[in-house]
């Protein structure tokens, strides 16, 4: 159990730190909004399969309603329990913290009794608060459990933070990494030169959460000033809502990102695919509607591929938007070349009946 950065197992951490996909885990449940459990273990073998390095539980796209329906630590174990047992080596678990101070402690217990090697702090409970108040709630949570900070944006309930608030972020030691999602340039770069003005670049580890911007997020060197000399630091990874689906070629594509940054040589091919995934991204997340219909947009692609039974949410309020069933149509008849379709189709029942 990852009490510190230290304790996580080494293969875990090294995958982590190197940059891997982590999908945000989707919450599957039945018609009377209840968990069902043989769907919820079969998108995490589907996960797994595809090539993911990391799952993120208990987050934005779990829907953080499942705190007050009492399936926070279900979900969590029934996540951790199936990776256990499913994937050879070992994933980077992450489990989504949220609330006050007193919930996010008992909820980090949680997840480090589960066996998670860090938690992914929603800020969203501390609207209004200030600064010193919101840094001493990261450092209580951090003598728990390893923290992968998020900057959640605001359309979804996220806290705009300033560059004052990052730098004294990743100066806690138990900072392994941030989630940036603010969907914005400016608050993105905030994080990335708080953490260089920290000089805790090696330390902590960028993922991008910003799904209208991922290929573009993962392609972009920093280069920032220190006291007179260059840092550079980059994203590695993704953290992210939108890898809930198609994820096979997600593995693929980070891959080629990799390879890439490493041979200096970006190519046309990658930026073109940066903006057909940023269009997938607006139907999937119903920008035309500010985000009405994000989960149900992810859920109505696991339906079609039949690791969902339906797009039920928690909140019955939540569903598609109008219009955004014919945008999903639309991108996915568009852009067949992004989707997973033949790989879910082959090992569903595999994954459904294990």
């Amino acid at each position: 159990m990852a009490a510190t950065i230290g304790d996580i197992p080494p293969e875990a951490l090294t995958r982590f730190r190197r940059g891997t996909v982590i999908p945000a885990h989707p919450l599957a449940l039945t018609a009377e909004r209840t968990l069902d459990p043989s769907r919820q273990r079969a998108l995490t073998r589907y996960y797994i399969d595809a090539g993911a390095g990391g799952l993120a539980v208990g987050v934005h796209t779990t829907q953080f309603e499942i705190r007050e329906a009492g399936l926070y630590e279900p979900v969590l174990a029934l996540a951790a329990e199936t990776a256990a047992g499913w994937s050879e080596t070992p994933l980077f678990l992450v489990a989504g913290v949220a609330g006050r101070t007193e919930q996010a402690l008992a909820e980090a217990k949680i997840a480090r009794s589960l066996g998670y090697h860090a938690v992914l702090l929603s800020l969203a409970a501390f609207k209004g608060a200030g600064e010193d108040e919101i840094v001493e709630h990261c450092a209580r949570v951090a003598e728990v459990m390893p923290l992968v900070g998020f900057y959640l944006q605001p359309a979804v309930g996220g806290v705009l933070l300033p560059f004052s608030f990052w730098r004294r972020f990743a100066e806690i030691d138990n900072v392994v990494g941030i989630k940036m999602a603010p969907f914005d340039r400016y608050r993105t770069l905030d994080v990335v030169r708080g953490v260089v003005a920290a000089g805790a670049e090696d330390r902590i580890t960028l993922y991008t959460g910003n799904d209208d911007n991922i290929v573009a997020d993962l392609l972009c060197p920093y280069r920032l000033m220190r006291d007179g000399a260059a840092v550079d630091i980059r994203i590695r990874g993704g953290l992210l809502g939108h890898w809930s689906v198609w994820v096979r070629p997600v593995v693929a594509l980070l891959a080629r990102i990799h390879a890439a940054v490493e041979a200096d040589e970006a190519g046309q091919e990658l930026l073109a695919l940066a903006g057909q995934i940023t269009d997938c991204n607006a139907a999937f997340f119903d920008v035309a509607n500010d985000f009405r219909g994000c989960i149900a947009g992810m859920h109505e692609i696991l339906r079609r591929q039949g690791l969902l039974e339906g797009i039920w949410c928690l909140d019955p309020g939540e569903t598609l938007s109008p219009g955004q069933a014919d945008e999903i149509e639309r991108v996915c008849r568009d852009y067949p070349h992004l989707n997973d379709d033949a790989f879910v189709a082959s090992n569903l029942e595999r994954w459904m009946s294990a």
